[in-house]
């Protein structure tokens, strides 16, 4: 039976870590210890940690404030488990997730792993919403735990991956602390020769965030991310990754359209209305489907729009500082 160390940094979140330890006082595989590394935080965790000593091998670390990937490196360093888990702090995790997790190791010997997300039936709607906008087909989601990325192999993300002590000892740990950290990690590891696949029975329950004003900032990071893997691996700038960017800007478009529509006749303006309302009409019924809610297809559509704007849009101004001010 391997030891499982599971590694989680907190930046002011000690509401989440709570839900987030009980989850794990739930585990039906027992032999894992748990790091809480407290990344600088003026709002801190430390008691909420140690009220979980009598039912977790529990740890709480306070360094100084250096970002979720170097904090997670310190997790490296101090864990005792022969194989290190990673999680973000917004995510509660199922009974069976780390059973699921030996199971696929012993059947397929993965060096790096990592496992989908979902949606908790105890999510509000909103929240639902976004889980579907950052799981569907319909959106850049769709690329999001899957066996393989579109051209290449499965790259891990941070808020659920693991990999074994042997790739920390020989790979190491984060490079960089933020902005797609974790694919950076996540190409290194396979690049230096070790196996990496998706558990799709090693799920979590992933928070994210709760209101579209902050689900825009996220992804709009995340389309910063994405150029800043490139500064490292260029060729792994694919065409899945210019989507958002191309949505965006297609609707910034609709404008022009319509004045060349008006001062032509040619029906642009209302074939991309038509192409529009078709995609969204696509998003509303699949969403309606999967979550067994109208209310919730109708969210899906403002949370796909969210996505792929804040996305696209993060894309473009760093892809701007990449490619014309540097």
């Amino acid at each position: 039976m391997r030891k499982y160390s599971i590694i989680i940094p907190l930046y002011n979140r000690p509401d989440e870590i709570r839900e987030l330890l009980e989850s794990l006082t739930k585990q039906t595989y027992t032999n894992f210890e748990v790091l809480v590394i407290e990344d600088g935080s003026k709002n801190d965790a430390k008691e909420i940690v140690a009220s979980f000593a009598d039912r977790l091998e529990v740890r709480y670390f306070f360094k100084e404030n250096s970002g979720q990937g170097f904090t997670r490196n310190f997790g490296f360093e101090h864990a005792t488990g022969d194989y290190f888990i990673i999680f973000d702090s917004d995510c509660i995790i199922p009974t069976h997730y780390l059973a699921a997790v030996e199971k696929d190791l012993n059947a397929y010997g993965y060096d790096l792993y990592g496992g989908p997300d979902a949606a908790s039936p105890d999510f509000n709607q909103v929240q639902k919403a976004i889980s579907y906008a950052m799981t569907s087909p319909f959106s850049t989601g769709g690329i999001r735990g899957k066996k393989k990325t579109l051209g290449g192999k499965f790259h891990p993300r941070s808020f659920n991956m693991g990999l074994s002590r042997k790739v920390y000892e020989k790979v190491g740990g984060f490079i960089i602390t933020r902005m797609g950290e974790d694919i950076e990690f996540s190409i290194r590891i396979i690049r230096a020769g070790f196996q990496s696949g998706l558990i799709p029975d090693a799920y979590v329950y992933h928070k994210r965030r709760s209101t579209f004003g902050q689900f825009f900032k996220q992804l709009h990071f995340f389309g910063r991310a994405r150029i800043n893997i490139s500064r490292f691996f260029p060729e792994e700038l694919k065409l899945v990754h210019w989507f958002p960017a191309l949505f965006f800007l297609f609707c910034c478009s609709l404008v022009l359209w319509l004045v060349v529509q008006l001062l032509t006749g040619w029906p642009l303006f209302t074939l991309a209305c038509w192409i529009l309302l078709l995609y969204v009409g696509l998003i509303f019924l699949h969403a309606t489907v999967q979550t067994h809610s109208i209310w919730i297809g109708l969210l899906s559509i403002r949370a796909v729009f969210t996505q792929l704007t804040g996305y696209g849009i993060g894309f473009l101004t760093e892809g701007w500082r990449k490619w014309f001010k540097s």
